[in-house]
């Protein structure tokens, strides 16, 4: 079995490479969600953040670099809670590979991790815990756990309730996502805010990974007018077929000369 495993992971790799070339993965985050308000709206559907960081320390042994860098980032994702109906399912694809991307070039820059996570991405994590599961689960946990190789459901930890006192183990109260926190007057504030709410937009880990979108997007292709954005073009009132078609023929041509003179390799036409 252990034969079969390595002899997969080859396979794996290159399909993994196969799918980021095809689908652009490399350029993902150059490709902004906007407007503002519909990438809003896929982080109140799309339930996942960046809570804080563990208590653990990682060590650079390879002897490439010399540093140790402390605690694992925490990401938190609402299963149950998600409802994935504030925009296309293109989006919500999008929003979940940009996070993984920024995950690995940003968040985890400067620690080592080698296992594999799924077919297309590195793993970057250690454990998964389950918290606040309904008594369904466990049934249904019961059937599934067989059905899944050992390395999985290794990873794989269903806590009980809110899972704070097993979480705190591991990292500081204040890395706690706001749903393991035991409930009290103070952590009902707490996660009604919009910067403790680590789904939120306007948590501070959202604010930057969206921010960092603006700027790679800004830098790789300044001059192209951006999808569900706008270019305003002012026409008479009277005008016909012929003088619209001459006008946006008229506005598009500056963005294709503003392409050719940053040495863009994109043009506009009609």
């Amino acid at each position: 079995m252990a034969q079969c495993e390595s002899l997969k992971k080859p396979f794996q790799l290159v399909d993994s490479l196969e799918w980021r070339v095809q689908n652009d993965i490399d350029n993902m985050l150059a490709k902004t969600i906007v407007p503002e308000e519909l990438y809003r709206g896929i982080r109140d559907s799309q339930l996942v953040g960046l809570s804080g960081y563990s208590n653990e320390v990682i060590v650079d042994r390879t002897g490439i670099h010399d540093y140790a860098s402390v605690g694992l980032p925490v990401f938190a994702v609402g299963v149950g809670l998600s409802t994935f109906d504030r925009a296309s399912v293109h989006y919500y694809v999008q929003s979940h590979i940009q996070i993984n991307e920024y995950r690995d070039r940003v968040v985890l820059l400067l620690t080592t991790i080698t296992s594999i996570d799924d077919l297309n991405y590195p793993e970057k994590a250690q454990t998964y815990y389950i918290v606040n599961a309904p008594y369904v689960f466990s049934a249904c946990w019961k059937v599934v756990k067989p059905l899944l190789q050992e390395i999985t459901t290794n990873k794989i930890d269903v806590l009980s309730s809110c899972g704070e006192d097993d979480l705190l183990k591991i990292m500081d109260y204040s890395s706690l996502p706001h749903f393991c926190r035991k409930r009290s007057s103070d952590t009902v504030k707490y996660s009604e805010s919009s910067t403790g709410n680590c789904y939120s937009l306007d948590h501070p880990f959202h604010q930057q990974l969206y921010n960092y979108v603006k700027q790679q997007f800004l830098l790789y292709q300044p001059a192209q007018p951006v999808k569900q954005g706008s270019v305003h073009v002012t026409l008479p009132e009277d005008a016909d077929k012929e003088v619209i078609a001459d006008t946006l023929e008229s506005e598009l041509k500056k963005f294709k000369d503003l392409n050719i003179s940053q040495g863009s390799q994109y043009f506009s036409r009609i």
